[in-house]
Order: C-alpha cells, then sequence, then structure tokens
C-alpha cells in the first residue's frame, strides 16, 4: 500500500499551507483530514453539524497523537509539526450558506493551497432542495461548483490545487443526459443511480473545464475506490425489510471489491501532496485507487458536453441569484 509518510510534511511555524475539504468527518475524508494534520496543513472542515465535526476533530487530534507516539524514527519521518483544524459551517443543501462559508474563509485566510470537494450524497430518494435542485445533484456537483469558483481567488493566489472526489458510477451515464433531466421514476431503487452517476459525471466535466479556464491552479478528480461500508448508503441499509438484503450485497461487494476509508483517502492525499503533479502535464487528468492515472467515461471526458454542463450549471445559478 502507498505509504503516506513518502509525502511532504510542512513545519506551519514556517510553511503555512491551507486546505478547505467538504466531508470531512468521517470516511474518507476523515482520513484525508488526519494525513493533511500530521503533514502540517490548517484544515477547515466544511458541515452542517458542529457537535459532528468538532468531534471528529477531537479524535483526529488524538488519533494523530498516537501515531505519532507509535511511529518509528527514520528517514522521511521528520518531527511531528502537526497543523491546525477548524470548523467550518456549510450545508451543501443550502447554497446561501455555502456563499457565507466562502466568504467567511475569504476573511480569515490570504490564500488557500488546497480544496478537496469530498462530500457526496449517495442513492437517494427524489428529493429537491431549498434551491430547487435534485439533492444528489446540488450536494455532488453544485454546490461544489459554486464553492470553489467563490474561493477560485484565494487558490490562485497559492497557484494551489482543486480535487474533485467522484465515483465509478459515472460509468452508468451511458451518454449525455441535460443536468434538466431529473430521472423522477419509479422504482427509485434504480432511478436514484441515474441522478447520483449524473452528478458525479458533471463533477467530472467541470473539473476539466477549470483545468481549461484557469490552468494557474491544478484541477484533478478522483474515484478514491469502492467503500462499501460507509453510512452514505445507509438509506439502504435501513428498509423495512429488503434492508437487511442491501447490507447482506454490500458487504459482498466491499469484501470482493472494497477498500477500507484509509485506503480509499490515499489516492487524494498523493494528488494533494504529490511535488510530481504539476499544471503543465497533470492538469484536468483523473485518477483512481491509489492515485493511478485513468481515464473516465466518455461523456466525462468530451469536452463539448463538459461545456454544455458548465453553461447550464452558470445559467441555473444566475437563476437563483448566484453570480459567477
Amino acid at each position: 500500500m502507498f505509504d503516506a509518510d513518502s509525502l511532504p510534511y510542512y513545519d506551519p511555524a514556517k510553511e503555512r499551507k491551507v486546505a478547505v475539504i467538504t466531508g470531512g468527518s468521517s470516511g474518507i475524508g476523515w482520513y484525508t483530514v488526519l494525513h493533511l494534520y500530521m503533514h502540517g496543513y490548517v484544515v477547515y472542515i466544511c458541515g452542517r453539524n458542529s457537535n459532528r465535526v468538532n468531534e471528529a476533530i477531537k479524535d483526529v487530534q488524538r488519533e494523530a497523537q498516537v501515531r505519532v507516539e507509535q511511529r518509528k524514527p527514520g528517514p522521511g519521518r521528520p518531527a511531528a509539526h502537526f497543523g491546525s483544524l477548524h470548523y467550518l459551517h456549510s450545508d451543501l443543501s443550502d447554497l446561501k450558506c455555502v456563499e457565507r462559508a466562502a466568504a467567511k474563509l475569504r476573511k480569515r485566510e490570504e490564500k488557500l493551497d488546497v480544496l478537496i470537494n469530498n462530500a457526496a450524497a449517495v442513492g437517494l430518494p427524489y428529493k429537491l432542495t431549498k434551491d430547487n435542485f435534485e439533492i444528489q445533484l446540488q450536494t455532488n456537483y453544485i454546490a461544489h461548483f459554486l464553492l470553489s469558483m467563490r474561493l477560485l481567488p484565494l487558490l490562485q493566489k497559492a497557484r494551489g490545487r482543486l480535487i474533485t472526489n467522484t465515483s465509478v458510477c459515472h460509468q452508468l451515464e451511458f451518454r449525455y443526459w441535460p443536468l434538466s433531466q431529473g430521472w423522477n421514476y419509479r422504482p427509485n431503487m434504480v432511478f436514484t443511480w441515474l441522478r447520483y452517476a449524473m452528478s458525479t459525471t458533471a463533477s467530472i466535466q467541470f473539473t476539466k473545464m477549470m483545468a481549461i479556464k484557469y490552468p494557474e491552479v491544478l484541477c484533478l478528480s478522483i474515484r478514491p475506490g469502492m467503500v462499501m461500508s460507509t453510512h452514505l448508503f445507509s438509506y439502504w441499509t435501513r428498509l423495512p425489510i429488503v434492508g437487511i438484503f442491501f447490507w447482506m450485497l454490500f458487504q459482498i461487494v466491499a469484501l470482493l471489491f472494497g477498500v477500507s476509508y484509509e485506503q480509499g483517502s490515499l489516492a487524494t492525499l498523493k494528488c494533494i501532496l504529490s511535488p510530481h503533479l504539476t499544471t503543465d502535464k497533470d492538469n484536468g487528468k483523473y485518477f483512481i485507487t491509489g492515485a493511478v492515472e485513468s481515464k473516465p467515461s466518455y461523456v466525462a471526458n468530451n469536452l463539448d458536453d463538459a461545456a454544455s454542463t458548465w453553461i447550464w450549471t452558470v445559467h441555473a445559478l444566475r437563476d437563483r441569484g448566484f453570480e459567477v
């Protein structure tokens, strides 16, 4: 397994490195936060529940201390210079809340070294947000689009990195679907995955367009791996009667194809910290588990489709009072 200790460490007293992550209080995001904290980063964890995020912060700090005490000294394993962890209130299902979070960060920080669009809603029943977007589309894509654009000046100042986590499920979008396509049909257990696929495809397209429009920022999309034990599937496992069958299915898939939370975080960490990735040769690329370069689906990789997605999103946000 790839060793995160091989990636650069920073002393925050000498070089301030700042990261923002959505969905950093659990799962892959939690381990991403842990390693960034141990590598000396100032990390802002976006979330809507302060108690949950603050508890995660305490857990990360305890785990980091345990790991440092257990770690054997040697080359490439410097003395611990932990960064710092901060809660940033942000509800991705409320775009005004996303705006407020971005504005608050712009007041606190002069630059941003990395933005990690990690949070995701997976396999949910059809529901519209208060902004009148389908819940998965807004949480996985539109809210991250808005957050990224609002924090873009800070990323440009740092010549930083934009990391977007996505999913193998984007392959389900076998031809381009306009984002106005709601897929509000029954049975939900089928069409929810088409809605999810559309949101993850849009996320990859967005990252590619950002790389073209703002080449000074290194923009990468990542499929971190299949983490079937994640709480994201709790809706399905809690269903009456059939929930036990979904639980068994997810356990089998996890056993055969899955990765752990920490293994899933390593691709993100490598893309954040690796000095070998540059804007000149890597901008807009797509990586899979272990930060291995790969290619997304034809639809996700098609620039004409990506441009259509970008234009639709800009107009949809403008219609709701958000100029980007």
